[in-house]
């Protein structure tokens, strides 16, 4: 196969161009291509349409007048394109004319391309095949740049659930089965919990110029772990020294043993403190209190108590907690009802009923199952919160609010406040410093006590206004959190009554309607109603 190729003839003073035809199959030129090589030899007196008519006939050769010949031959030349990445180097060669034109040598052609800074992956079979069979006006692949292999970050494999989202198993009448939860995580002692699989660096490659090509950086990682766990000795695996529970928090893994109380916690056991899982069989009855660095799981109701958790809180019945009940997790929450109750977690919160009670949830709120029902009280998601019913028809009041993780915003209410109090302070005292540097303007003598007390107090007073600018900064941190709110919302799977209060980020509304299947998020600047 051969590509439709020019060759320079000289005639006397005449310079004329042969144009052959393609063979087997072989690609035609550009006109732009035969055009582009003729300005390289100063050769311009031709017409244009008859040269263009030459190269589309592609089934004999052709011969166009092309210019006026200074009587030098012209040699074989080489036209060499590198790629923008600099990785491979593309050369099209050009035939002598036929008037005592010289080809150019293995030699030649090599120092042209290091002339052009190539030195690097030139290939000389390439080269040896050119001179073996000339083929002009094609395209020689003459040097390859060698890519950088990239590495692999590095991972970590768990062997236990980390899924910290997990929702409990739902029956087919929409009841939630507190019994078969799926959100433990149970394990063995001596069993494996998390594997290590190193990073690999990747190897640099090299472009046609010879400058170093590095592979991307890959991440690292290391195993973190807490108490009652063991590590191998190339540190790539760990393991639990106690059958319990396992669970991962940011990104560390934990594991707890399961201390048991087979009844209710009340006088005969007392409050319960533990460093790992508790699981209490009955109730937990009014003033008692629970804390555990792992998982709290209740089989029966928790009344007026408090109960903490390092992990999630499972409460199979739910609590009443008679408006001093307290249920706080570093997780999840999941409670058949919660009813007069605080409730904070630091994941979701599920539950078939929440009446009358203060629930925060950095993510969602679910309330779903035979009941369905918000019904009193302020609820609070970072992200969502769906429900079947919220409010009631006699109005009780209710307030739902997402859009911005509940503890940041408790937080901005406090920062609000402290920086109030700071304003006022820094300008009390910018304004004994501003009279006292009057009465120096004015050539005062102030006794020695009062210069330093001046002296020191603008020390404090730069200390407490570099202080409130970082306040502030928290501030307006949040409060873009806020304003970024977007994807948050509130859903009514059947109905919400008037007397229900709805909060989006920084955006309010109060229903005055009865409503059904309705979906509330930010649009257009206001809380609106969207397609369930």
């Amino acid at each position: 196969m051969k590509n439709q190729y020019f060759q320079l003839e000289f005639r006397g003073q005449i310079a004329c161009l042969h144009i052959y035809p393609p063979e087997d199959g072989g690609q035609m030129l550009s006109i732009s291509e035969v055009t582009e090589y003729l300005a390289t030899q100063k050769l311009d007196k031709y017409d244009l349409r008859e040269l263009n008519a030459a190269v589309i006939n592609t089934s004999e050769e052709s011969v166009v007048v092309v210019g006026n010949w200074d009587g030098v031959p012209v040699r074989e030349s080489i036209n060499v394109k590198i790629s923008l990445d600099k990785m491979k180097v593309t050369c099209r060669f050009y035939a002598p004319s036929l008037n005592g034109g010289k080809v150019m040598y293995a030699q030649e052609i090599i120092n042209d391309l290091n002339f052009r800074k190539v030195r690097f992956g030139l290939d000389q079979n390439v080269i040896a095949d050119f001179l073996r069979d000339r083929k002009y006006c094609t395209d020689y692949v003459m040097a390859v740049g060698t890519a950088p292999i990239h590495g692999r970050d590095a991972r970590i494999e768990y062997f236990f659930n980390t899924n910290t989202n997990l929702q409990p198993k739902r029956n087919e009448d929409g009841s939630v089965d507190y019994k078969e939860l799926n959100t433990i995580s149970h394990i063995q002692a001596g069993q494996l919990l998390a594997r290590l699989h190193k990073e690999d660096p990747g190897q640099s490659g090299r472009n046609v110029f010879g400058e170093e090509i590095k592979p991307r950086t890959v991440r690292t990682e290391k195993l973190l772990y807490g108490n009652k766990i063991s590590i191998n000795e190339d540190k790539t695996e760990i393991y639990s020294d106690v059958t319990g529970h396992a669970n991962l928090l940011n990104g560390k893994v934990f594991v707890s043993d399961v201390f048991k109380v087979p009844a209710d916690v009340d006088n005969s056991v007392g409050n319960i403190e533990y460093d790992g899982s508790v699981e209490i069989v009955g109730n937990v009855k009014i003033g008692f209190n629970i804390r555990a660095t792992g998982d709290v799981i209740i089989g029966g109701v928790v009344e007026n108590a408090f109960v903490e958790s390092g992990g999630q809180i499972i409460v199979k019945q739910g609590i009443h907690g008679m408006h001093k009940g307290v249920l706080k997790a570093s997780t999840n929450v999941m409670a058949k009802y919660i009813e007069n109750a605080t409730v904070i977690a630091g994941g979701f919160v599920e539950a078939e009923a929440i009446l009358n009670s203060d629930v925060s949830a950095t993510g969602e709120v679910r309330v779903h199952g035979r009941k369905g029902l918000i019904n009193g009280g302020t609820i609070r998601a970072g992200r969502s919160i769906e429900t079947e019913y919220a409010g009631t028809e006699m109005g009780t009041f209710t307030t739902l609010e997402v859009g911005v993780d509940p503890t940041k915003k408790a937080r901005y209410i406090e920062l609000s406040k402290d920086v109030s109090k700071r304003g006022k302070d820094l300008e009390d005292m910018k304004v004994i410093i501003d009279n006292y540097a009057g009465m120096l303007k004015r050539g005062e003598v102030l006794p020695k006590d009062k210069l330093l007390y001046v002296q020191q107090l603008a020390m404090e007073y730069k200390t407490k206004k570099e202080e409130l600018e970082l306040l502030r900064g928290e501030m307006r941190t949040i409060d873009l959190e806020i304003i970024a709110s977007d994807r948050s919302y509130i859903a009514v799977s059947r109905t919400i009554y008037p007397g229900v209060s709805l909060a989006i980020s920084d955006l309010g509304y109060n229903v005055k309607e009865k409503l059904n299947y309705c979906k509330f998020k930010k649009v257009d600047g206001a809380i609106g109603r969207v397609p369930f």
